[in-house]
């Protein structure tokens, strides 16, 4: 091929003929796409938590630590939820997302459980402290890329994007 291409011109073909949601896709995952600080304040919340819950404090201040860190969290989600520019007419949530969720409350709360029983059994002096750090580090090691994984394009078989 001799024929002389116009680069800026061939990009703006490109552009032009992108599909509409393709481009809203790529503009939503630029706006909230900050690597693993977005995970740090709900690891720091949860770090809190388990640090504070091992202390031995009367009942009735549990629960109220309990409700402190669900509303903390709740919001956490609502100001990350309104940091998107971009609205979505449909939900890019799959079956992955789904499982993803699922998977990470069931091995955050296998850590808690694990590590509960590990600090217990060794009989550490600062065992809520060891629990909480081992918790929110866990917590950080496997939510980044279970989260890449979930919303990573699916391909169907023959290599095509669904």
């Amino acid at each position: 091929m001799s024929t002389p291409v116009d680069a800026e011109r061939a990009w703006a073909d490109l552009q032009r003929i992108r599909v509409p949601q393709e481009r809203v896709y790529d503009e939503l995952e630029r706006c909230t796409a900050t690597g693993r600080r977005a995970y740090l304040p709900i690891a720091a919340a949860m770090w809190v938590y388990l640090a504070v819950s091992g202390l031995d404090l009367p009942r009735w201040c549990l629960w109220v630590e309990l409700a402190a860190y669900v509303g903390v969290l709740g919001i956490m989600g609502v100001r990350s939820s309104r940091k998107s520019r971009v609205r979505l007419h449909r939900s890019r949530y799959t079956w992955r997302v789904t499982a993803v969720i699922i998977a990470a409350a069931a091995l955050g709360g296998a850590s808690v459980a694990v590590t509960a029983r590990l600090v217990e059994w060794a009989r550490l002096p600062f065992g809520s402290l060891v629990q909480a750090t081992l918790c929110a580090g866990f917590f950080l090691l496997v939510t980044a890329p279970a989260n890449r994984w979930a919303f990573a394009p699916m391909r169907s078989y023959d290599g095509s994007r669904r």
